[in-house]
C-alpha cells in the first residue's frame, strides 16, 4: 500500500490525528481538492472517427469500465471536459473537431487515439490531416493501430496525474493552432 502511495504522490487530504493531542480535522488547499475531483471525475466527449472508436467503445463497456476512473461519456461538448479523438482527422472534418473543442468549457484536455490522429498514419494524401495537434492542442497521445483499450486507460490515468500534478486554479488555455482551411492542412488563410 506504501508503494502505491508513493506512485500517485500524497493524497489531497491529510489527517492529523497522527501526532500526539492532535485534532481529529483533516487539511488540504482548494486547489488540492479541486485537481483531484477533476482528475477523478473526467467527462469525455463521445466522438470516434474511425476504427480507433470501437478500442474507445471497448474501453467504456463492462469488461475494462472506465467508469470505475470516474470517467463517463457525454454527449454533448458543452458538458465534457475531455476529447478524446479516436481515428483518422480527415481535412473535411477539422473544423469541425476545432468547433467543437472550442464549445467545450474551461478547463478542457485532449487526447490523440491511435496513429492516424498523431500523425495521419498511412495516409499521406492531401484529404488526410497529418496530425490533430494542427487543430486542437493535445495533452496524451495514444499510439497505436488501433490502440488496446488498456493503452487508452493508461492515457486517461496519465491525464489524471498530469490534472493533479498541474492543479485545475492555475490551468490556462494553451495556444491554438492557426484555424484550419481544409487547404495545406492547417495553414491561415491569406
Amino acid at each position: 500500500m506504501a508503494e502505491l502511495a508513493e506512485d500517485w504522490g500524497s493524497p489531497p487530504l491529510v489527517r492529523l490525528t497522527g501526532r500526539t493531542g492532535a485534532l481529529d480535522i483533516l487539511t488540504t488547499t482548494v486547489d488540492k481538492l479541486f485537481s483531484w475531483a477533476q482528475a477523478n471525475s473526467l467527462w469525455p466527449m463521445t466522438f470516434g472517427l474511425a476504427c480507433c472508436a470501437i478500442e474507445y467503445m471497448a474501453a467504456a463497456a463492462p469488461v475494462y469500465d472506465t467508469d470505475r476512473f470516474g470517467v463517463i461519456l457525454r454527449s454533448s461538448p458543452r458538458q465534457s471536459d475531455l476529447m478524446v479523438v479516436a481515428g483518422t482527422v480527415t481535412n473535411k472534418m477539422a473544423p469541425v473537431v476545432r468547433q467543437l473543442y472550442e464549445q467545450m468549457p474551461d478547463p478542457k484536455w485532449v487526447i490523440a487515439m491511435g496513429i492516424c490522429t498523431i500523425a495521419g498514419g498511412p495516409f499521406r494524401t492531401y484529404s488526410t490531416l497529418q496530425g490533430v495537434d494542427r487543430v486542437v492542442p493535445v495533452d496524451v497521445h495514444v499510439p497505436g493501430c488501433p490502440p488496446r483499450p488498456e493503452a487508452l486507460i493508461d492515457g486517461i490515468m496519465l491525464l489524471q496525474r498530469k490534472i493533479k500534478r498541474e492543479g485545475v486554479l492555475r490551468w490556462r488555455p494553451r495556444p491554438l493552432p492557426p484555424r484550419p482551411t481544409g487547404i495545406g492542412h492547417a495553414v491561415e488563410p491569406v
